[in-house]
């Protein structure tokens, strides 16, 4: 089962890159074939992609497992803390500095003050990052 979910995943990725070659070189002036066939590809590889995590967990938790029951989810633990807070921090980022540029091309006073914004939404990663290093130090 795990086999057939790895074969399909790589098929729609290069199915997809492979449609927006030809789309691109074909020269589409509108957008509604594109739109529709990644929201095709999209509608199959999130599911497929969380179907194969699933799958595998068990087998990544039974790996890690070389000291203690729980290592395994120690690990999984750490795993996620330190990527779910770089994933929040990027959104943040994201928000806080296309505000930030904003606000200084109106106002060029206001760098100091926004730089602050973007450091704190920085701040996140290296909260998840602490949470992980607790994580695998009680290990």
């Amino acid at each position: 089962m795990i086999n057939f979910i790895m074969y399909s995943t790589v098929f729609i990725i290069f199915s997809t890159i492979s449609a927006g070659v030809y789309f691109l070189k074909k020269g589409y002036k509108e957008n509604s074939k594109i739109k529709h066939f990644l929201q095709f590809n999209l509608s199959f590889f999130i599911p497929l992609m969380m179907g194969l995590v699933i799958l595998m967990m068990p087998e990544i938790a039974r790996a890690a497992n070389t000291e203690s029951t729980n290592a395994g989810m120690g690990y999984i633990g750490a795993a996620l803390s330190t990527g779910l807070a770089c994933l929040g921090c990027g959104v943040a980022v994201g928000n806080v500095g296309s505000a930030a540029l904003g606000a200084v091309s109106e106002d060029e006073k206001m760098l100091g003050k926004t730089l602050i914004f973007v450091g704190l939404a920085e701040g996140i990663a290296i909260y998840g990052l602490v949470i992980s290093i607790m994580i695998l130090g009680s290990l």
